[in-house]
């Protein structure tokens, strides 16, 4: 007669002879795993926004590139107002505005008119304000003292040339674009753009459209993820949804790894008998690790088919976004050329109760009202509609705790990931 197991009632406990992941581990062996998957190419500046750099970047000239006016006034040699109350200065003919440099030397005990952006003119280091001067065609006044160089930029002030401006493995933003142009560079080195197989699993599912019979839902997560993916600037390559079925999977594996620089799949990451993706990562040799120490999630395969990274996530979809934000995206920053980043975070007091059980880390979907930290009503990961509620995740470390109201925990908004 069969003899039934003791009653544990937590999904988390551990299965005899089976070691769990801690998240970190699993982060870290991740980030030793990673390189870059793309080959680099040349973008012009126009086409480089989004893209990840292939190699450093280095200034070809000072920004500035002369010592030059912040305001519109009177350069002179700043030596004159340092120690005087009046200064009195003759004025010279003629001015220096952007564009059009003043032709000519500045005498100690002389001034010129001077606009913003102006070259200051040899024999100029100052500019005081016009509005502080009194003038006219022969004399200008002021009083000071005023310190030598105010109201001046220096060339290479801001950008020295042959200053290292941005170094490989950034993600180009359009701040950036501004900085690049500033000293003149057109062109820049970039890894081509990642593609991300996106692949959904289980006799379940079915396309959003379609009848769906009985026993079946609607596949959420191939949207979800296809849309994540576009975002992050990836190419997606979309492979639709697999039957459960070994040789099916076994054939789109193979076309993914000719057609996908890494390939994301849901579904079948477990240790079920439906779950063929696992299995068939772990027939290969090449299964990397499962059964993480987080929640929601837990199920993930991670490995390599015919040398394409697979990440097999966790078939619910508000497992498979949490462990594609946690572990999924910093692996795929990588492989796409990216450095290695983890999210910022930051404490804020809580608007929640929970007591939390030792030995994983937990992630709540969350978001900031009243500068704290509210948690959807519900932590089971069939509610979809929490995905959409939050707008970050709190994270909660591995050690147990018994959190209150106004207790401070880690926030980490979806924009860090």
């Amino acid at each position: 007669m069969i003899v039934p197991p003791p009653l544990r009632d937590d999904c988390f406990t551990l299965p005899a002879g089976v070691d769990w992941l801690p998240a970190e581990h699993a982060l870290e062996l991740l980030r030793n795993a990673m390189h870059p998957q793309v080959a680099k190419m040349y973008v012009e500046l126009g086409g480089a926004m989004g893209r990840i750099l292939a190699e450093d970047i280095m200034a070809p000239a000072n920004s500035p590139p002369y010592a030059n006016s912040a305001i519109d006034g009177y350069g002179y040699l700043g030596v004159q107002s340092e120690d005087s109350e009046v200064i009195r200065l003759s004025l010279m003919r003629g001015r220096a505005a952007a564009g059009h440099p003043f032709k000519g030397d500045v005498p100690e005990g002389y001034a010129v008119k001077v606009m913003t952006g102006a070259i200051l003119p040899k024999g100029v280091d100052t500019v005081v304000l016009q509005e502080d001067v009194n003038a006219d065609a022969h004399e200008i006044a002021f009083r000071g003292p005023i310190k030598a160089g105010k109201n001046t930029r220096s060339a290479g002030e801001d950008i020295k040339s042959g200053q290292i401006l941005f170094t490989k493995g950034r993600k180009i933003r359009a701040p950036d674009l501004a900085v690049l142009a500033s000293v003149g560079i057109s062109q820049l080195i970039v890894y081509e753009p990642l593609r991300v197989g996106i692949l959904s699993t289980g006799d379940e599912l079915t396309e959003p459209g379609d009848p769906a019979r009985v026993g079946q839902i609607y596949d959420a997560n191939r949207p979800m993820l296809t849309g994540q993916m576009a975002q992050l600037g990836y190419t997606v390559v979309d492979l639709g949804c697999a039957a459960d079925d070994v040789e099916t999977l076994r054939l789109i594996l193979d076309s993914a790894s000719e057609r996908c620089d890494a390939l994301v799949t849901t579904g079948g990451a477990s240790a079920g008998d439906e779950d063929h993706m696992s299995a068939l990562l772990r027939d290969s040799g090449s299964l990397e690790m499962w059964r993480i120490a987080v929640k929601p999630g837990r199920p993930m395969a991670m490995g390599l088919w015919n040398g394409l990274p697979v990440f097999g996530l966790p078939g619910n979809p508000v497992a498979a976004m949490v462990c594609k934000l946690v572990f999924t995206q910093p692996a795929l920053r990588a492989l796409a050329g990216g450095t290695w980043r983890m999210p910022q975070s930051y404490d804020v007091a809580a608007a929640f109760e929970k007591l939390k059980k030792y030995g994983r880390r937990e992630y709540l979907r969350a978001r900031i009202r009243n500068g704290r930290a509210e948690v959807f009503p519900s932590e089971g990961s069939g509610r979809i509609t929490g995905l959409s509620w939050a707008e970050g995740l709190v994270e909660l470390s591995e050690p147990a705790r018994d959190i209150k109201i106004g207790d401070k925990v880690r926030y980490i908004p979806f924009s860090e990931f």
